[in-house]
C-alpha cells in the first residue's frame, strides 16, 4: 500500500469512527438510519484533506478528525439532496440505493437536513479546538463554502444551465464547478491551517487546483467510466446535453487540463517539502481514479 493509500485509509477509519460516535445517541429511527446509510462508503477525500493538512502543522488528530467528520457529514447531506427526484433523480449512490429510494423523499430531505446540522455541531464542539474563535472561524468559513456563495450557488447555476438558451462556455462551467464541487474541497484543504491558526494561502491554492482537477476527472468518468465500479449512474450529463469539461475541451484536452492542474496543486505545496507527499499523492489519485 502506498504512503497516500495508507494515510487515506487511516484518516477514513478515524473519520468514520467520529461519525459513528456522533450518531450513536440518535437511535434507530428512519432519519438516524438514513444518516448512517448516507455516510457509509465513499472515498473520504475531503476528510483526508483536513487531517493531512492539519498534520503539516502538528495539529492533534483528535481535533482534526472532528473537522474531517464535519465536512464528510456535510458532503453526505449534499449528495442525499442532489440525488432527490427534484434535483438529479438518481437511484444509486456509492453502489447502494439512494436514501429516497431506500426510504422515501421526506426521509431523504430530513436526513440531509440532519447531516448538515451535524456538521456544524461537530465544528462547534470544544473537542474540535479549545479556542472558540478558531471554532467560529471554521463554522463561518464552512457556512460560506456550503451556502449561497459556494456549493448551493453552484448547484443553482447547474440547474439553471439545463434550460439556458445558450450553452455554458468554459469560463461559466469553471465558475459553476468552483461552487458546486470546488468550494467544499477548498474548505477541506484550508481547514488544517485554520485549526493551526496559520496562513491558508498555500493550502488554498493546492485545494483550488485539486477541486477543479477532481471535477474534470468526474466529467471524464461520466463518458468513459464503468458504472459498476463507479457505484452510480454514468452518461447522464451527455444525455442531458449539459456543457462539461469534456464536451468543451474533448477527452484529450480535458485529460491534459487535469494533468496541468495536478502539477499546479503539487507546486503549491513546495514550502512543505516531503511532509506534503501524501497530499501530492492525493492530487495524482484524483485524476487516476476509476470512481
Amino acid at each position: 500500500m502506498s504512503g497516500f493509500a495508507a494515510r487515506l485509509a487511516a484518516s477514513s477509519a478515524a473519520v468514520q469512527g467520529c461519525l459513528d460516535g456522533a450518531m450513536a445517541p440518535l437511535g434507530e429511527l428512519p432519519v438516524a438510519a438514513g444518516m448512517r446509510w448516507a455516510c457509509n462508503g465513499g472515498k473520504r477525500l475531503r476528510g483526508f484533506l483536513v487531517t493531512e493538512g492539519a498534520a503539516l502543522y502538528g495539529v492533534p488528530m483528535a481535533r482534526a478528525v472532528q473537522a474531517g467528520a464535519a465536512i464528510e457529514a456535510l458532503h453526505a447531506y449534499s449528495l442525499v439532496h442532489d440525488d432527490l427526484p427534484c434535483m438529479d433523480d438518481d437511484a444509486l449512490r456509492r453502489g447502494q440505493p439512494t436514501v429516497h429510494v431506500k426510504w422515501d423523499e421526506a426521509t431523504a430531505v430530513l436526513v440531509g437536513d440532519a447531516l448538515q446540522t451535524l456538521a456544524f455541531e461537530l465544528l462547534a464542539d470544544p473537542a474540535c479546538h479549545p479556542d472558540a474563535a478558531v471554532r467560529i472561524d471554521l463554522v463561518a468559513s464552512l457556512a460560506r463554502a456550503s451556502g449561497a456563495r459556494g456549493m448551493v450557488l453552484g448547484q443553482a447555476l447547474d440547474i439553471a444551465a439545463e434550460t439556458a438558451a445558450v450553452p455554458l462556455g468554459l469560463v461559466e462551467v469553471e465558475a459553476l464547478q468552483a461552487g458546486k464541487t470546488g468550494a467544499l474541497i477548498r474548505w477541506s484543504g484550508e481547514a488544517g491551517a485554520r485549526l493551526a491558526g496559520a496562513d491558508i494561502t498555500a493550502l488554498g491554492r493546492y485545494a483550488t487546483a485539486l477541486g477543479l482537477a477532481f471535477q474534470i476527472a468526474d466529467d471524464l468518468l461520466d463518458v468513459g467510466g464503468d458504472a459498476a465500479v463507479a457505484g452510480k449512474a454514468l452518461g447522464k450529463d451527455a444525455a442531458a446535453g449539459k456543457a462539461t469539461f469534456v464536451s468543451l475541451l474533448g477527452v484529450a484536452g480535458a485529460q491534459a487540463r487535469a494533468r496541468d492542474l495536478v502539477d499546479e496543486a503539487c507546486a503549491a505545496l513546495a514550502g512543505y517539502g516531503e511532509r506534503a507527499e501524501a497530499l501530492r499523492g492525493c492530487a495524482r489519485f484524483v485524476v487516476e481514479r476509476n470512481r
